[in-house]
């Protein structure tokens, strides 16, 4: 598989994921990427003095008032639209920074959508961010991957044109606070696996692991979404910003000051998610900083040291007055939900790894015996293909509902 060159993209459908959900802790700096290669924490993409001359166009109701106003496709000839093509407004899903989410409807597919108003700055233009979201998403198609239909374009918004997905993982497993039925929790895990195998074998790390990132379909889809974080990668480990992924999920090499990382870094929020699901609790919940958040991941996993984590003491956040003296312990002990998950804890102890070449990768974890109850096919599915598709593979009943 040859390199990915870097175009960019955006922060995704879920735009509305930190103010909707207050279970999490909101940071900031996770919005901010610092990689010194292509600053896009200053990067945008300028707005033309006149739109391009484009080669399909969609028309795009805006407001109440139903007045249609001419948009352009930023597909251009590549895009499967013809000019009859048309979006409709039905209602606002979620309000961000510089972005609007929508549930529409589209004409042509007859069928909703999630309508993604970026609004374009006079003089900054559309957000790097955006511009990496999309350039990514042309290229990932698989099953467990949100899916972009087209981007439309005005000289004041840039629209991203998304599938609908009903709900996110974060709002699952408020409905169900106590845990989530095992066997569903197999099934979202190996759906969240699936994902990012295809994206790690094509060199891009998501970098924002976390459940408002995780759609769930009615049918129990799960889709991997907002890559505005992501990145393509060249090589198996190179330096990048440690300013990624919410705190909660943020691996303890990064939270270090790690800029060494592969695709071990999703892998630790794959981890958490798993642990998460089966228990209905955050299970590494930091509230005030970077070492709150350390001394909570290693008063259940100890304090590394140079034997069983080379090289962590000349981590740059490596500081002993800083840092916690403990002791391992056993994850069932801390978690004693995983003694009731066959396989559960060898699979929850094998991702969350501090050192992050000791992590289990995607396509380890799915061979991993946690998953021999689910049928063999699943790893032969072609990647358009969902679980789904597989007779005896459907959504179970949740045994606890919190309130809606």
């Amino acid at each position: 598989m040859g390199d990915f060159s870097l175009f960019s993209v955006a922060e995704l459908y879920n735009v509305a994921g930190h103010e909707r959900v207050k279970r999490q802790l909101s940071v900031s700096s996770d919005s901010k990427l610092l990689d010194e290669d292509i600053r896009e924490e200053t990067k945008v993409i300028l707005r033309p003095r006149k739109p391009p001359r484009p080669k399909s166009e969609v028309l795009l109701n805006q407001g109440s008032d139903h007045r249609r106003t001419k948009r352009y496709s930023a597909f251009g000839g590549d895009s499967p639209f013809g000019k009859s093509e048309a979006y409709i407004k039905l209602e606002q899903l979620g309000e961000g920074s510089y972005a609007t989410v929508y549930k529409g409807f589209s004409n042509l597919q007859n069928q909703v959508v999630a309508l993604k108003e970026i609004r374009l700055q006079e003089e900054e233009g559309a957000p790097f961010t955006a511009i990496r979201e999309a350039s990514l998403l042309k290229e990932l198609k698989h099953a467990n991957i949100v899916t972009l239909h087209d981007i439309v374009h005005t000289r004041e918004t840039l629209t991203f044109v998304f599938e609908y997905v009903h709900t996110d993982l974060s709002q699952y497993l408020e409905r169900h606070s106590g845990g989530l039925d095992p066997r569903n929790v197999r099934l979202f895990l190996f759906q969240l696996l699936r994902g990012l195998s295809y994206c790690h074998k094509r060199r891009v790390l998501h970098r924002d692991v976390k459940p408002q990132n995780l759609l769930i379909s009615e049918i129990g889809e799960l889709k991997l979404a907002d890559f505005g974080l992501a990145r393509a990668k060249s090589v198996p480990s190179h330096t990048y910003s440690h300013e990624v992924v919410t705190l909660w999920y943020r691996p303890p090499d990064v939270l270090l000051g790690s800029t060494e990382y592969s695709t071990s870094l999703d892998m630790w929020g794959v981890g958490c998610i798993f642990v998460e699901m089966i228990t209905g609790m955050a299970i590494f919940p930091g509230v005030r900083d970077t070492y709150d958040q350390l001394d909570k991941i290693f008063k259940v996993l100890g304090t590394p040291t140079e034997e069983d984590w080379p090289g962590v003491t000349r981590l740059p956040g490596y500081k002993l007055h800083k840092i916690g003296q403990y002791r391992s312990r056993k994850l069932g002990l801390c978690w004693p939900r995983l003694h009731d998950v066959v396989h559960g804890e060898t699979m929850a102890t094998s991702l969350l790894q501090l050192d992050p070449q000791k992590r289990l990768g995607a396509d380890e974890a799915m061979v991993h015996p946690y998953f021999n109850g689910l049928p063999k096919k699943l790893l032969e599915l072609p990647d358009d293909a969902s679980i789904f598709s597989v007779e005896g593979v459907h959504l179970y009943q949740e045994q606890y509902s919190g309130i809606k």
